[in-house]
């Protein structure tokens, strides 16, 4: 939870400055390359997050690696990270930072968990009742689990939205729980 208001914190900030500056598409696009990057390969987050390595090793590293391949504010941004000792949270930060660009942009992304495939006119009703709800154009991404028998699960801007079955079965045992038989 820590994590996520840190990444809004961060990534609000980082997604201010970069629309001030109108590089909002330049940047999208490279920090979404370093987020696969890392995702792939975590041997530059943990270079970075090692309290072994000193600060300015760490520093010096980022302006030779980024300095000449990235926008001079993403650079700058890294530096901060590092500084603040929040690299750890880059992965998280990068994903709120491209939610609030494709919501600039009228994107909104959904993932829903559902114990059997959507059909065609559940996710078109799904995809409309989002929209509705939202303002967005809505993409979704599904997501198969029979573990929860039934119902769905709708994961969307770090609001879970959980109408599966084995959730209302849980909340029925919470409750019987709480009867008293005498």
């Amino acid at each position: 939870m820590i994590a996520q208001e840190v990444a809004k914190k961060y990534a609000h900030a980082l997604f201010m400055a970069i629309r001030d500056k109108g590089i909002v598409d330049e940047a999208f696009d490279q920090l979404s390359d370093l987020k696969n990057m890392v995702e792939k390969d975590s041997t530059l987050l943990d270079f970075l997050a090692a309290p072994q390595v000193l600060d300015e090793h760490k520093l010096a590293m980022v302006r030779d690696v980024f300095g000449s391949r990235v926008q001079r504010l993403i650079v700058e941004f890294l530096v901060v990270l590092v500084e603040k000792h929040r690299v750890a949270h880059l992965v998280v930060i990068i994903d709120e930072f491209i939610r609030l660009v494709e919501a600039e942009k009228g994107v909104g992304r959904a993932t829903v968990i559902t114990a059997v495939p959507l059909s065609e006119e559940h996710r078109a009703n799904l995809v409309a009742k989002l929209a509705a709800k939202t303002d967005l154009t809505i993409q979704i991404e599904e997501k198969v689990d029979p573990e929860i028998l039934g119902g769905m699960i709708v994961i969307m801007h770090n609001e879970i939205i959980d109408g599966s079955v084995s959730h209302g079965l849980a909340m029925i045992e919470e409750q019987l729980a709480k009867v008293k038989v005498v």
